[in-house]
């Protein structure tokens, strides 16, 4: 593979029109069809992507104008993407969870004149909503046919482009500047109706320059994507990837066969969110007692350590963590595909604990830090450059500075300019050139960021202590029982939670009882579940002072998710919704 030649440009656009040069017969994606994984060369891609942004003229969309994407994370993804770039438009992703009402949120403030739809499901959901979207003229169907949902296949938008001129699409992309719009990506949402984050060219070109320097994806990585390419971390890692030439593997679209996945791709780069993570983690310890796992973590931790180093490894110390490596490491390296040479965990915290039980297992998962607004990303940590705990250090070229109340600041080339029609929101985002994250951190002094929590998210008790909620939430999902987790104490004597039963735990527990009845409704009060969360529950609690200790808690009958309301499309709790859902809940923790 050739990998090291990088398309030039100032832009995305010129990034997408000149991202086969050099490499046209290197294997670009990787899709899981039918069981097999047909490749597609950064010269089909390069191909694809001129084809669909030549149809896209053939529409008559004007430079500028906005096309939405309601699919799932596969290659159709990528290419639409690029081609709507290469065309001078710009790009509105949407999650394919959204509801109808959530779509016609994102497309109307957008106003986008063409919506991509992955199939027939999708197509309907814009089908329910178009009559308030004056200004959607087409929606275009990825698998599927031409009907009342949808009035072209992407098949049809091709066709159409045979008849454009490669000369007018070049001139397309020689005249997108740096200062144009990319892309209109809408922030979670969790207090109110999504934000559209505009960030332009030039930032996300900036971003694909910070993060090679970073060396974050080196030439030779295989990288599987799950995420939704709807979410700026898979965006950042999809345009990292074929900007250091290597191969995207997407997954098969069915979330229960991730982990088997890993195991066909093995990859040598998994970007992911932290419940992954925890789900190995909680899956590969589950039977092993709580001083067999801290003496494995020391002593693999202490190997790694040296490895890095390039020290020699004392002879005791590697009879023991060869014990370790048979019984549980290598389960541990299997389960990610035997190759991960990093690892990264973003969009939520995760525990330091899981993420130095994956160290000591030589897979190193890493956190680094960003948001929506910075272009992805804003720090992040490496194998020679981390301490846990910490988010990382400064990418280059970005700072950070900690205001006088707590909250964590940063400027850079990567940060967004403007919220869509939406002045007030950015006038309070963006001060004199830093970007306010809304997030309260420190800053040690060789430069690791550690971040406290979300400033909205404070909690204050009746005692007026203030109890940021997100680190003991987080270290309750590291037990194999909780799916998710809500500490609630707002002006209340001391804090509770509210937890949701993991589904395939629960499944596996069931079996083993020989239970019919495996709803978390009909477990709620079962003895040994009880027992297992209030199990999790104390060994979290140990990490804290006892005025931020969970004295009580209640199980929910059903697995928080965005289909129930108290997630948003990229897994972060919504705390008004859940408060005022619970309300009933909570005040009865507090009456017993």
């Amino acid at each position: 593979m050739t990998g090291d030649a990088a398309p030039g440009g100032t832009t995305v656009a010129a990034f997408a029109a000149t991202l086969a040069e050099g490499r046209r017969d290197d294997v670009a994606l990787r899709h899981k069809q039918d069981g097999a994984w047909p490749e597609v060369t950064y010269g089909d891609l390069h191909d694809r992507i001129d084809a669909i942004a030549r149809g896209f003229l053939a529409l008559g969309l004007d430079h500028g104008d906005r096309v939405s994407i309601l699919a799932e994370t596969r290659p159709e993804w990528t290419t639409v993407s690029l081609a709507v770039t290469a065309a001078g438009l710009v790009v509105v992703p949407i999650y394919p969870s959204n509801s109808p009402e959530e779509c016609a949120w994102v497309l109307g403030d957008a106003a986008s004149r063409v919506v991509v739809v992955e199939n027939a499901q999708q197509a309907a959901k814009v089908r329910q909503i178009r009559d308030g979207l004056a200004q959607l003229e087409h929606v275009v169907v990825i698998d599927g046919e031409v009907g009342d949902d949808a009035d072209l296949t992407l098949a049809d938008v091709i066709s159409r482009g045979a008849s454009t001129s490669p000369d007018e699409l070049r001139r397309r992309v020689e005249a997108v500047t740096p200062d144009d719009d990319y892309t209109i990506i809408y922030t979670s949402g969790t207090t109110g109706p999504p934000k559209g984050c505009v960030l332009s060219q030039g930032n996300y070109r900036a971003m694909l320059e910070i993060v090679r320097e970073a060396g974050l994806i080196e030439s030779e990585d295989v990288v599987y994507l799950f995420l939704p390419l709807a979410h700026a971390m898979a965006l950042l890692i999809q345009l990292s990837a074929l900007d250091r030439g290597v191969t995207v593997a997407y997954f098969g679209g069915d979330t229960t066969q991730i982990i088997p996945e890993l195991s066909e791709v093995r990859p040598t780069m998994l970007p992911s969110v932290p419940r992954i993570f925890e789900k190995i983690y909680g899956m590969v310890t589950s039977a092993v007692d709580a001083q067999t796992l801290a003496r494995a973590v020391e002593v693999g931790g202490q190997v790694e350590d040296l490895r890095l180093a390039g020290q020699d490894v004392p002879e005791d110390l590697q009879r023991a963590y060869d014990a370790f490596d048979e019984k549980l490491f290598s389960n541990v390296r299997n389960a990610f595909g035997g190759r991960v040479r990093r690892a990264v965990s973003g969009a939520a915290p995760i525990a330091a604990e899981v993420l130095q039980f994956f160290w000591a297992a030589g897979v190193p998962v890493l956190e680094g830090f960003g948001m929506t607004e910075t272009s992805t990303a804003a720090t992040l940590s490496t194998p020679e450059h981390h301490r846990w705990g910490s988010v990382g250090r400064a990418l280059p070229r970005v700072h950070l500075r900690i205001a006088e109340d707590g909250e964590l600041l940063v400027r850079g080339p990567n940060v967004f300019g403007r919220y869509h029609g939406n002045p007030k929101a950015t006038a309070e985002s963006l001060v004199d050139g830093w970007l306010h994250t809304g997030d309260l951190g420190r800053i040690d002094d060789d430069g690791y960021l550690y971040i406290i929590g979300r400033k909205k998210d404070i909690i204050i008790t009746a005692g007026g202590k203030n109890i940021a909620p997100a680190n003991l939430e987080n270290d309750l999902k590291r037990s194999a029982w909780i799916s998710n987790a809500v500490m609630y104490a707002d002006r209340r004597p001391y804090p509770v939670a509210l937890v949701s039963l993991d589904p395939e735990r629960l499944a596996a527990w069931a079996a083993e009882k020989g239970r019919s009845d495996a709803s978390a409704s009909a477990v709620r009060e079962d003895p040994e579940i009880l027992a297992a969360v209030q199990e999790a529950i104390d060994a979290a609690n140990a990490s804290y002072a006892r005025v931020e200790q969970v004295k009580k808690f209640a199980i929910l009958d059903h697995e928080m998710s965005q289909e129930t309301g108290e997630l948003t499309p990229t897994s972060k709790i919504k705390r008004n919704v859940v408060y005022e859902k619970y309300a009933d809940v909570l005040d009865g923790l507090y009456a017993e």
